[in-house]
């Protein structure tokens, strides 16, 4: 039961103290989450309540299943895009069957990441290379807040590329309404100020450090309610400034999600979309939270925590939901101790659905929208494709064309994308694996490249380092650079396969081992083995191929040129010993075969 439930774990050592920490963190992201969850909610085409609604029962959950102590669960921007996407392919945004679209990913993403923990499957997200989520993060917060441009204008825009939503909101700029420029331009420069300089300002008047690193995070609360002061004070609403306007009061509706197969079908690709990107959005929160503290988590678990937030999101009248990056971070300096603080966040949301939410309903829309431009463009991070281009151009190459396909075909085909060119490249590059000529530097048992350091080797011995494991992707090359290397050097008589670097050999290498042997064979040169890993001896050591080998296997790629070429590996030892007498032979020093 620990296994699966690790409330069982941490509750067992609950106390006053770590009660106190978790109700001053969960007490200041519930004030993060409020304003967060309606706007996220907006994004992804829903009532505003229904993010409430997601950031209740999905938080006690995951306090019961989640492994991270300070990972805050509820809605996220990429996750709410994702969930526009898939539900407006299926039916129009606003209606009935968007809202029930919306529960149905929930449903079908928890029961995906359920799954995906129960048979351990948490390595699937390793599908997605860290270019790619940056690459598909950036071009999701270019969309995302181009998007939200039409509420801040107050025109009538849409689309789902950056092609499409561009050109509909220069259609719609000579309907600008004035009075929602002014309120959401505003928002947007206050919630700028708030997120870079409040912090600053609060310290300059002598509020504590925590204190006004506390407050700084309170900048969207801020901006709400002077906005909701604003519409009702200058009744912006009569001057076309678009409102919430009524808002649900009360818990969340409990009821079975919808069981629609057809339904179901027409929303998989995307619902397992949406829990891959989450769970590796989530876990990488995580695991980086977790190591400032020396703490671990289990991504397996995790797997299960985030399933069970989604399904009691789907019984909630919610949508997908996933970790969060910033309310994790503030929940983490907040001090929170265990997940019982995302619990109790829960019952602070729970709260506000019960007695806040007709507050709400003069904010306007506008505001709302400049939260979502703040928060997402935090995560744009244009600096990668310089970063990446200098330092691996197939990693680039990742990174530019999942921006590229995002921006101008949509988030599905712009990860989709990202995955095939990463899968792609990593195929070419290891088909053509780095194969080294090694010689001994003096003085030592190592060996290097020939072309880049200062070494001695043998004429006779030709020493091969293949820095890749060996499969059907590359066996041909390494034939050709054997034959080509020998081809070069006449008075080779000894090949020396150094495997240090080779973690596998499949059945397709091992046939072209065989190939390379009875070549050389046919040539008078004998072929060795040197520093093969265990688990490849284990498997070698099951076929014929050890038996018929005409060389040896050797412990190191030293013993190995010490037995074949011992004059020149003297020279190399006297090189760096002069008290090293030349006359003195190499003991006796048999090749290294299994029995």
């Amino acid at each position: 039961m620990l296994r699966y439930l690790p409330i069982l774990d941490w509750g067992r050592h609950y106390d006053r103290r770590t009660l106190s920490a978790d109700l001053l963190a969960a007490l200041i992201v519930t004030i993060m989450l409020i304003p967060q969850s309606l706007a996220y909610a907006m994004l992804a085409g829903l009532p505003p309540v229904v993010g409430l609604y997601a950031s209740i029962l999905p938080l006690v959950a995951y306090a019961v299943f989640g492994t991270s102590r300070t990972l805050a669960v509820g809605p996220v921007a990429v996750v709410s895009l994702l969930t526009a996407t898939a539900a407006g392919a299926v039916a129009i945004p606003g209606s009935g069957e968007y809202l029930v679209a919306a529960i149905a990913l929930a449903l079908l993403s928890g029961l995906i990441l359920l799954a995906m923990g129960l048979f351990r499957l948490g390595f699937v997200a390793n599908l997605l290379s860290h270019p790619v989520i940056s690459g598909f993060i950036t071009a999701s917060g270019i969309l995302i807040a181009t998007s939200q441009l039409r509420h801040i204008l107050g025109i009538d825009a849409g689309g789902h590329t950056m092609v499409e939503l561009a050109r509909s909101l220069v259609d719609g700029l000579p309907e600008t309404n004035l009075p929602t420029l002014a309120v959401g331009a505003a928002a947007t420069a206050f919630l700028f100020w708030a997120r870079s300089r409040l912090r600053a300002a609060l310290r300059h008047i002598g509020v504590p450090s925590c204190a006004a690193a506390m407050l700084a995070r309170t900048g969207p609360v801020l901006a709400v309610a002077l906005s909701i002061l604003a519409v009702v004070l200058l009744d912006l609403g009569a001057a076309g400034v678009a409102v919430v306007g009524d808002v649900p009061q009360g818990l969340p509706p409990l009821a079975l999600p919808p069981l629609d197969f057809g339904l179901w079908a027409a929303l998989l690709p995307a619902a397992l979309l949406i829990s891959v990107i989450g769970f590796v959005e989530s876990v990488s929160v995580a695991q980086t939270l977790a190591a400032k503290r020396r703490q671990s988590i289990r991504p397996d678990q995790e797997l299960i925590g985030l399933g069970a937030a989604n399904l009691a999101a789907a019984f909630s009248g919610g949508y997908p939901v996933t970790g969060g990056f910033a309310r994790s971070v503030v929940n983490f300096d907040a001090g929170a101790e265990t997940p019982a603080a995302g619990a109790y966040t829960a019952v602070g949301i729970a709260a506000a659905s019960l007695f806040l939410t007709p507050l709400l309903y003069h904010l306007p829309v506008a505001v709302l929208a400049a939260t979502i431009i703040v928060a997402v463009l935090s995560l744009v991070d244009i600096g990668a494709l310089r970063r990446t281009w200098s330092y691996s151009r197939f990693d680039f190459a990742a990174l530019a064309g999942t921006i590229l396909v995002t921006l101008i075909r949509g988030v599905e085909a712009g990860i989709l994308t990202g995955v095939a060119i990463s899968v792609l490249l990593h195929l070419w590059r290891t088909s053509r694996p780095h194969v080294a000529v090694l010689g001994q530097v003096p003085g030592t048992a190592h060996f290097r490249n020939i072309l880049r350091h200062d070494v001695i080797s043998a004429p006779q011995v030709l020493s091969l380092r293949i820095d890749e494991s060996l499969y059907f992707g590359n066996a041909r090359a390494i034939e050709d650079v054997v034959q080509r290397e020998v081809a070069a050097r006449p008075e080779v008589r000894e090949v020396v396969l150094n495997c240090a670097a080779v973690n596998g050999i499949d059945a397709s290498a091992l046939e072209s081992l065989e190939l390379i042997m009875h070549r050389l064979q046919d040539a008078g040169i004998r072929l060795h083995l040197s520093e093969v890993k265990g688990p490849v001896m284990d498997r070698l050591a099951r076929t014929e191929f050890l038996r018929h080998l005409s060389g040896g296997v050797y412990l190191s790629h030293h013993e190995a040129l010490a037995d074949l070429a011992p004059d020149t590996t003297r020279d190399a030892d006297a090189r760096a010993r002069p008290d090293l007498d030349p006359a003195q032979p190499f003991p006796e020093r048999p090749a290294r075969r299994p029995t």
